[in-house]
């Protein structure tokens, strides 16, 4: 479904039916963290799910704030690879096991 910054979330979820106005994130919402619009378009979510389809990833969102008390909430993703059972450092890439790199893209040393 598209957010309200515009970009399609497979974890956004709107009502709009007969004047409903009921807008969530289901991502956050599971991890019993605060939503608001803002949020959505500096969430790195439907990138990672643009860049890496993986059945296997988990994600898992928290809202932090930076340092300084003027810069605004964003959201930080945790992945977690349910076949290799680890932690995923990059989740656009993915853990490395479960789409291996075919050997025409590796470079030779």
């Amino acid at each position: 479904m598209r957010t309200p910054a515009g970009i399609d979330c497979k974890y956004f979820y709107g009502d709009y039916y007969r004047g409903r106005s009921v807008e969530e994130c289901r991502l956050l919402d599971a991890s019993n963290q605060k939503w608001n619009p803002q949020l959505c378009k500096s969430c790195p979510v439907p990138g990672i799910a643009r860049a890496n389809s993986c059945e296997y990833i988990q994600l898992r969102a928290t809202v932090t704030r930076p340092l300084s008390a003027f810069f605004m909430t964003r959201v930080q993703v945790f992945a977690y690879c349910e076949k290799s059972k680890r932690d995923v450092l990059e989740p656009q890439i993915g853990c490395g096991e479960c789409h291996p790199i075919p050997p025409v893209f590796e470079v030779e040393k």
